[in-house]
């Protein structure tokens, strides 16, 4: 890094480990992308608008079994890497678990040989920094990319050209077929960055490819030259915008508009991308669907149907109906929740205005999917009104779960629980019409990570009874565990280390907020996104009735207990944000009462992250999780 040791910062030095990391990737990154083209497999596209990975040092020097030899490179050289591993920020680049679900997907594909590209945005920002002020909280600018990114590769030769706004026209060609031409007013280039996700040990490494937003034409010289200083760099900032913030507020309509754009120019970018290395590889795309499988990660990148209608019918010349059969064999859809308001919608005029095209080829696959249920006798003008992709009710709107459903030849729920209810609620009507259509893909976890990284005593204790193919073979080796629970040593091991990995998070606890919390107390946990269904309020009740039931009976026999919480609100979500600021009052109000004599405690952890939770999740005694009954999905924190 340019630095003489003598000089560094612990930033250089983590740069420097980071760097010489990345480096041991990179061959079997190379071996892996060259077998991927001379083996042929299948190749899976995940598109997610996030994608939470958290920090990648430890991550990536555990996969490669190098974090052992990079502790003792770095002893050597009297620095310690507990110290500047704490160094990395977390890429903030998701909210809660369907960004955590993309990141452990990408490294389980990565462990179990599936070639596979993650695509996304390369967040400037990502999601806000969480401070807490008076009991409120406050978002701050994320800065996770200030001392940049040693992980990724700007690959600045690898850019696509994204449309926005403008006109249609049509024109017959020579063989009598209409063609449509999209004459967008705005072009933006998306560069991509990207980063090497490695398996477990170093079984294989698959690319993360995440996209940044630079405006179509260079920097007006003469306008700022003339003076026009600001009005130089306008088309600079609009353009940049897109990949500036993850979520903006969508409470203006400046904001919704900001919202689809980033949905379009990721999904755009990234099926130009990925089209282009199958016509490399197969010279045709009538092969799509056998050597491509793209999973659209929630409604988010739902455009992808329509976009990738256009690029057929329009660019590559496919007749409408060949081009429809492609698109369904290849893409699939994951449901993340059955809220009505989190199956996205968009207006009408604000998708004929940004997307004109792609409004016309929407309208013409429901006219083609409402025509096809009438031949099969379907005329039951409220079924027809259910399934169509238009809703008319509260002004013109696409409803882009329908979309997403159509356009897929499978969509999965994230549990049993919820594929269940996905078929009698969201999509009861759909799920009527194509009954094969939906089925159940439970979530899991990267327990790589949230065992082997963030619980290395409880890691310990398991390799030592069970033998280190536990951490290869988990499905078959932990049930080996169960005779060992009898085991009075064996349980005793168990407790020490709970409560080492309690007595972490009670300093946590101490550094963060100031206060003292005792490590033998029942920690009992409610970590996730602060949102009314996950009801942090119900628990707050119940922590409320807890301090007035101790408060009577003073000499009771009560356990004594610490409620944790963390979590973020959307920045535009008032009531989530209320909850933060009443949690933060019960917690003063409790915590100041010399009555209670700390048999009650009550926290909440401000800025909660991936690696605030590797040091919670391990901790925890109890894990709340009280959402109502089948609005949780699947409840990643849970697991």
């Amino acid at each position: 890094v340019g630095k003489d040791p003598e000089n560094a910062s612990d930033y250089d030095w983590f740069h420097a480990v980071a760097l010489a990391t990345r480096d041991s990737t990179i061959d079997r990154w190379m071996d892996c992308t060259r077998e991927a083209y001379t083996g042929g497999q299948k190749r899976v596209y995940y598109l997610s608008l996030e994608f939470l990975i958290g920090r990648l040092l430890v991550d990536s020097l555990s996969n490669l079994g190098l974090f052992d030899v990079a502790r003792e490179a770095l002893a050597g050289l009297d620095v310690d890497i507990e110290r500047i591993r704490l160094l990395e920020p977390d890429a903030a680049l998701g909210n809660g678990g369907l960004g955590r679900l993309a990141a452990c997907f990408m490294e389980s594909m990565a462990t179990l040989g599936v070639v596979s590209h993650g695509y996304g945005i390369r967040y400037d920002h990502g999601l806000f920094r969480q401070a807490i002020v008076d009991g409120w909280q406050h978002e701050q600018t994320e800065t996770w990319l200030d001392f940049g990114n040693p992980w990724e590769f700007e690959r600045s030769e690898v850019k696509y050209l994204i449309g926005f706004g403008g006109s249609v026209t049509a024109a017959t060609n020579e063989k009598g077929e209409v063609q449509h031409f999209w004459h967008w007013a705005e072009g933006v280039r998306a560069i991509a960055y990207d980063t090497p996700i490695v398996g477990w040990r170093g079984a294989g490494v698959n690319t993360l490819r995440l996209w940044r937003a630079r405006p179509e034409a260079d920097f007006h010289l003469a306008r700022f030259n003339a003076g026009d200083h600001i009005g130089a760099a306008a088309e600079e900032a609009r353009a940049e915008s897109i990949s500036r913030v993850l979520y903006p507020a969508d409470s203006t309509e400046a904001g919704q508009e900001l919202r689809l754009r980033q949905e379009y120019f990721f999904v755009a970018a990234s099926l130009q991308d990925l089209l282009r290395r199958h016509i490399k590889q197969r010279g045709s795309l009538d092969s799509l669907p056998e050597y491509t499988a793209i999973q659209l990660n929630d409604t988010h990148p739902a455009i992808a149907v329509a976009e990738l209608m256009r690029l057929l019918v329009d660019v590559h010349s496919y007749e409408w109906q060949h081009a429809w059969r492609l698109t369904t064999a290849t893409l699939s859809y994951t449901n993340h929740t059955l809220l009505p308001e989190a199956l996205e919608t968009w207006p009408v005029g604000l998708m004929e205005r940004l997307l004109p095209r792609h409004m016309q080829i929407i309208y013409l696959i429901n006219a083609y999917h409402l025509d096809q249920l009438r031949e099969r006798g379907v005329h039951d003008a409220e079924l027809l009104r259910s399934v169509s992709l238009i809703e008319e009710d509260h002004g013109r709107r696409v409803r882009m779960g329908n979309l997403a459903f159509l356009g897929s030849h499978s969509t999965n729920g994230v549990s049993g629980l919820h594929t269940q209810l996905m078929r009698k609620t969201v999509f009861t009507d759909l799920h009527s019409l194509y009954p094969q259509r939906i089925n159940s893909k439970t979530n899991g976890i990267t327990f790589r990570r949230w065992l082997y990284q963030a619980n290395p005593q409880l890691t310990r204790l398991l390799v030592e009874h069970v033998g280190e193919e536990v951490l290869d073979e988990p499905e078959t080796r932990l049930r080996e565990l169960e005779p060992f629970a009898e085991q009075a040593a064996f349980r005793q091991r168990f407790a020490e280390q709970r409560l080492a990995n309690k007595r972490h998070l009670a300093n946590v606890i101490q550094e963060r907020l100031g206060i003292s919390v005792d490590p033998t107390a029942l920690f009992d946990v409610h970590v996730k996104r602060i949102h009314e269904y996950k009801r942090q309020l119900l628990n707050l009740l119940h922590t409320v009735a807890l301090y007035q039931a101790i408060r009577s009976d003073p000499g009771g026999n009560w356990v004594p207990r610490v409620k944790i919480f963390a979590g973020k609100a959307a920045a535009s979500y008032h009531q989530a944000k209320l909850i933060i600021k009443l949690t933060n009052d019960i917690a003063n109000t409790i915590n100041a009462d010399p009555t209670v004599r700390g048999l009650l405690k009550v926290v909440f952890l401000p800025n909660y992250n991936v690696s605030l939770a590797e040091d919670i999740i391990p901790a925890a005694d109890l894990s709340e999780q009280i959402s109502t009954a089948g609005l949780e999905a699947s409840g990643t924190s849970n697991m």
